[in-house]
């Protein structure tokens, strides 16, 4: 590796790694942990991804997404339980990989992936505003001030430096340049170290203590299905962002494969579960991260913070890390999307907009499924309204039809419009050349056309019809000629 990759790496994992640290601390809080938890399950997810995953530059850690998943199972049922839902998840995540099913990801629709960018980029700014609360009360006066004056100095350095030079990452010399302002002209400000206590030793292996009975597998395994599905759908949507911020190929079933391992380790380490996190992945493509080493270097540090750097790390302005993710929260959104609202189809703007609110609103996998649905549903529409048929009559007196399009379960009504069973000719060709069956409903609407030339006394002879399209109706043991 060249020196100046080199260095642009650790400097991005240095930048990275101060960008985990609130979110991880406070997913912890969010599910009713030791923060500890959270670090630990940052440190290994992030540091086993970047060696091993399919996507160097995307950083994973203890995500916000799942810990949202198991806050009820850890109130209900307690923290073991959560350390076995986390290595169950990961055994899903890497059977998701090792039969290769990544590359489902190729099914999510662009508008699908625009709304879930956008929702994603407006919880990361609706995150930060909790730090601008004392318990549940808003702050006022001075130490409101203070937090929105630290907020928006930190967020020029970050616009600011890169016009002066571009020798070290923005966001890691506004976090050190702020924190030591701070600290320097002793400004009365919130730190990390009020968010909660960091330092601590280094994790230990230990089997989740719980009864391995069935019973337990069944209060663990929809909390694990459910924190896989989320991890896997969030992990390979970032997967696809970062492929397209950095214009190369990643590997979906190296990165899945890679993510449920990490999973399974940090579970019987004592840390949460995980998965790609979008924020520290732009944090750290921003700063330059592009290789394994930025990833792995962003794991180590935390794992150097909780062993040696507590003291100095809970010093840190809770206001630059704030303002360093109002910037990645800017950088997130997919602003091209909102210039593009009235010149795309009305469907894809529908289904930009759905997604956004629904990831907000609820959680990620409903808004990607419901995406999904919407796009599928309107793509079957679009294929049903484009088909249609040529109709002549022949010189023997027969009629010919020409079928155009793809029949399947949403065109079979318009298929059987096309044709005049009652007054057409004895002898009827359907030439097949430019039509396509799909399912089992191209199957049915085919039989019930042929019954109805029958009943009417007539035969109907089906030609050109495509290998795939034999194959099917020869499994169906369907007559085509």
């Amino acid at each position: 590796m060249k020196p100046i990759r080199l260095r642009a790496d650790v400097l991005a994992g240095l930048t990275t790694s101060f960008a985990l640290l609130p979110e991880c601390i406070a997913f912890a809080l969010v599910a009713h942990l030791n923060p500890l938890m959270g670090l630990y399950g940052a440190f290994i997810i992030c540091t086993l991804t970047a060696l091993f995953g399919g996507r160097p530059g995307m950083v994973s850690g203890a995500a916000g997404s799942m810990a949202v998943v198991i806050v009820a199972l850890v109130v209900q049922h307690g923290v073991q339980y959560l350390l076995a839902t986390v290595l169950l998840g990961g055994l899903i995540m890497l059977a998701f990989g090792v039969l290769r099913l990544g590359k489902l990801v190729r099914m999510v629709p662009h508008p699908v992936m625009l709304g879930f960018v956008n929702g994603l980029a407006i919880i990361i700014a609706m995150a930060q505003l909790d730090h601008f609360k004392d318990g549940e009360a808003w702050l006022t006066g001075t130490p409101l001030y203070m937090m929105i004056g630290l907020v928006a100095l930190t967020m020029v350095i970050v616009y600011g430096l890169p016009r002066l030079t571009r020798a070290a990452p923005p966001a890691l010399v506004a976090i050190l340049g702020v924190g030591l302002a701070v600290y320097l002209l002793g400004l009365p400000t919130r730190t990390l170290g009020d968010m909660a206590h960091i330092a601590g030793g280094l994790p230990t292996f230990s089997l989740p203590d719980i009864s391995w009975t069935l019973e337990t597998l069944g209060i663990i395994a929809p909390y694990a299905i459910l924190m896989a599905l989320v991890g896997l759908l969030e992990t390979l949507l970032t997967l696809n962002l970062t492929d397209e911020i950095t214009e190369t190929r990643g590997y979906p079933d190296r990165e899945c494969a890679a993510l449920g391992a990490a999973n399974m380790v940090s579970g019987v380490f004592g840390g949460m579960g995980g998965c790609a996190m979008i924020g520290q992945t732009v944090v750290n493509l921003s700063s330059g991260g592009r290789g394994r080493l930025s990833g792995v270097t962003a794991g180590i540090m935390i794992l150097l913070f909780i062993l040696f750097l507590a003291p100095f790390i809970e010093r840190i302005p809770l206001a630059a890390l704030v303002g360093v993710m109002f910037v990645v929260s800017q950088q997130t959104f997919a602003w091209a999307s909102l210039r593009v609202l009235n010149k795309v189809p009305l469907n894809d703007v529908l289904v930009i907009i759905a997604v956004t609110v629904i990831t907000v609103f609820t959680d990620l996998a409903t808004a990607v499924l419901c995406g999904i649905i919407i796009a599928a549903l309107n793509f079957a529409w679009q294929q049903a309204r484009e088909l249609y048929a040529d109709a002549n009559l022949e010189s023997d007196g027969s009629k010919l039809y020409r079928v155009h399009g793809t029949l399947f379960f949403a065109s079979t009504t318009a298929f059987l419009k096309q044709f005049d069973p009652a007054n057409d000719p004895a002898q009827v060709t359907l030439d097949c050349r430019h039509l396509s069956f799909v399912d089992y409903s191209a199957i049915a609407a085919l039989n019930t056309l042929r019954e109805r030339y029958s009943k009417a006394g007539k035969h109907l002879r089906v030609l050109h019809l495509s290998e795939r399209c034999k194959k099917l109706l020869k499994r169906a043991r369907v007559q085509h000629v």
